[in-house]
């Protein structure tokens, strides 16, 4: 008995073993127009949302339950998030992101940054261009895609997972095939540790710990995509990529991609 007690024990710390800071998985949103509701002088709901081009809300996201990865049940929709020629914010570069809008220690302690991430078969980011991917203002740690700056060549079609600049780990970015990631963000040691799996797998510790300049004021994770200009080699078409599962917790990880209820 006390064997079975055990294992369904950790079966269930397994699924939901953190407590969540800040919640970002849109459950509480009925469409992405809700975004509008914030402003700097009415800073309501789960996100900033003001780095975007001139267009509707809807040109740049959009909410659906087809948008988001289906294996993660405590997630009732997801975003597709949307860059073009059009969503440029101060500057000529293709932009379009999410601040979570929050009070809670997210930059403190031991944290955990979930999101699931994954590109589509139409509107297919550029691997020209370098993306910027769910990344702190100091870049410190984030996501990457397509050539990067110094790199060889002149595309990549890896998305990479870097720290300070430099890649950590890397695969390719193939279509449909939603990337499950935890950033470990230890900001009082100044460490990182990059948590991943794919479809419906638990996280594993797939690289880390690395030492960093953790820096955060709390308001400046970027949830979304920033692409680089790219003279002579830039691409024209719209990308989407597509974002679900995003929660911040502390404790112990949640390892199960089904995030908690």
């Amino acid at each position: 008995m006390f064997g079975k007690v055990t294992i369904l024990s950790a079966l269930a710390s397994a699924v939901s073993a953190g407590t969540i800071l800040w919640d970002g998985r849109f459950n509480d949103m009925t469409s992405s127009a809700d975004l509008n509701k914030w402003s700097w002088g009415n800073q309501v709901g789960n996100y900033q949302y003001y780095i975007h081009g001139s267009g509707a809300v809807t040109k740049y996201v959009n909410l659906s339950p087809s948008f988001k990865n289906p294996a993660d049940a405590g997630s009732t929709q997801g975003a597709k998030i949307t860059i073009d020629n059009t969503a440029k914010w101060n500057s000529d570069m293709w932009r379009t992101e999410l601040i979570p809008q929050t009070t809670a220690a997210i930059n403190k302690g031991t944290v955990y940054y979930h999101f699931s991430i994954k590109r589509a078969a139409t509107n297919v980011p550029s691997a020209t261009n370098e993306h910027q991917i769910c990344f702190f203002e100091s870049h410190f740690t984030e996501l990457k895609y397509g050539w990067v700056n110094g790199e060889a060549g002149t595309s990549n079609t890896n998305l990479q997972w870097m720290v300070g600049g430099q890649s950590k780990w890397k695969v390719p970015l193939e279509a449909d095939v939603w990337h499950n990631v935890a950033y470990e963000i230890n900001f009082s040691s100044n460490q990182v540790t990059f948590w991943h799996s794919t479809g419906a797998d638990a996280l594993t510790k797939t690289a880390g710990p690395f030492t960093s300049s953790t820096s955060s004021n709390g308001a400046d994770w970027h949830l979304g995509v920033l692409r680089l200009p790219r003279q002579g080699n830039d691409g024209t078409g719209a990308e989407d990529w597509y974002f679900s599962g995003v929660y911040i917790e502390s404790g112990t990880l949640t390892t199960a991609v089904d995030s908690p209820k």
